[in-house]
């Protein structure tokens, strides 16, 4: 792995975003749906807060044990907003920024995802599962030549 080479080379840009209005049943049916584990919250292009996986099975901890329970959760995720959950404030980088930068980020810190803003507008994501799938294909690579 070139670790001086932009993350704009290993991010995900196929975005599956949210706005802070969203329903709480939208980021469900994301999360159920999709195999990813942060959501990004957008107002128009530009980031603002993003919710992990880890977030929303804490909104949910304790649901569907009875009945009664799953009419709770139906209401939860009717009445909560992704705004109530996401995280705010959070450390982003630019994509011409180099990958060890954002292994730098990653290792001092207990997120597995950076949003990528450019200009202030949310151009894509770089999570650990990027680094690691790169570093699988990089070694698949050198089995073949081999």
């Amino acid at each position: 792995m070139n670790f001086t080479a932009p993350v704009s080379q290993f991010m995900t840009t196929k975005l599956v975003t949210v706005v802070p209005g969203d329903r709480m049943s939208v980021v469900k049916e994301i999360f159920d749906t999709q195999r990813i584990h942060h959501i990004p919250v957008v107002k128009y292009t530009a980031l603002v807060g993003l919710i992990s996986k880890t977030d929303f099975m804490h909104f949910l901890r304790g649901m569907e044990s009875t009945p009664y329970d799953k009419l709770v959760e139906n209401s939860r995720l009717q009445n909560y907003t992704a705004e109530d959950i996401m995280t705010t404030g959070i450390a982003t980088l630019e994509s011409s920024e180099r990958v060890n930068v954002a292994l730098q980020v990653f290792s001092e810190n207990l997120f597995h995802a950076i949003p990528i803003v450019d200009n202030g507008e949310l151009v894509g994501i770089l999570t650990t599962f990027d680094i690691i799938r790169n570093l699988v294909e990089e070694a698949n690579a050198r089995i073949k030549s081999t």
